[in-house]
């Protein structure tokens, strides 16, 4: 759904804040003809940009010193108050993954939750959610990791997925990655295909940027989070 890195409840240290999406930029070259030299071309993703990142990007505040001194946190509560741009967030995503194939979306506690739901009903997928300890009633399976000041866990039902589905992992924010990684192994040890990770922001201090696909001007790609892209 950490002080010099971001913090996975979609918070930053520093004065980092979420920044709206990467303008591509390409090394100015002095040549004395410069008619012998082509002007670099940018990528087609970067000719047409989808206008509804701009309202999404805009209905996302940065609190300052929020929960605690220091902390930028991205708030995407102004957002769930604006249906049209909430929409336009969902069908974002809904447009990328329906056709994938994929069977499942699993949610991360908490903000994981608000566009999980709506997602999977859209592509025709069931929902999981992925839940902190002790949240969860029945037999789970659980997958602890590593935060900077101790621990903390994911778990799922025991049976909410068939070996070989494939499955989506929702959260509003990729910062460093810990909690997708987490999200990964647990659905990977019951036997699901991740096929992606979708996040609604992504924190470019702490990403690579790549060109991924024709709806952002550049898409930042997390290429090393267990071998499973993160799109936002």
């Amino acid at each position: 759904m950490e002080s010099a890195a971001p913090k996975e409840n979609g918070h930053t240290t520093g004065g980092a804040a979420a920044e709206a999406k990467a303008a591509a930029a390409w090394a100015e070259i002095t040549v004395t003809d410069a008619a012998a030299v082509p002007k670099p071309t940018p990528p087609p993703a970067a000719v047409a940009v989808d206008p509804r990142l701009q309202g999404i990007s805009d209905a996302i505040r940065v609190v300052p010193h929020f929960p605690k001194q220091g902390i930028m946190f991205n708030d995407i509560t102004p957002l769930l108050l604006r249906p049209g741009v909430f929409k336009d967030a969902v069908d974002i995503f809904v447009e990328r993954y329906r056709g994938m194939a994929i069977a499942a979306v699993a949610g991360i506690e908490a903000r994981g939750f608000i566009f999980g739901p709506a997602i999977a009903l859209a592509i025709g997928a069931k929902f999981i959610p992925l839940r902190k300890p002790k949240k969860l009633p029945g037999e789970v399976i659980s997958e602890t990791y590593v935060l900077e000041y101790g621990t903390d866990c994911l778990q799922m039902h025991v049976g909410a997925i068939e070996p070989g589905e494939r499955v989506l992992i929702v959260d509003d924010l990729v910062a460093t990655g810990g909690t997708l990684c987490a999200a990964i192994r647990l659905l990977e040890r019951a036997g699901a295909d991740v096929v992606e990770c979708a996040c609604l922001i992504g924190l470019p201090k702490f990403k690579e940027c790549t060109w991924l696909h024709s709806l952002q001007i550049a898409s930042e790609h997390w290429t090393d989070i267990d071998k499973s892209a993160v799109h936002y």
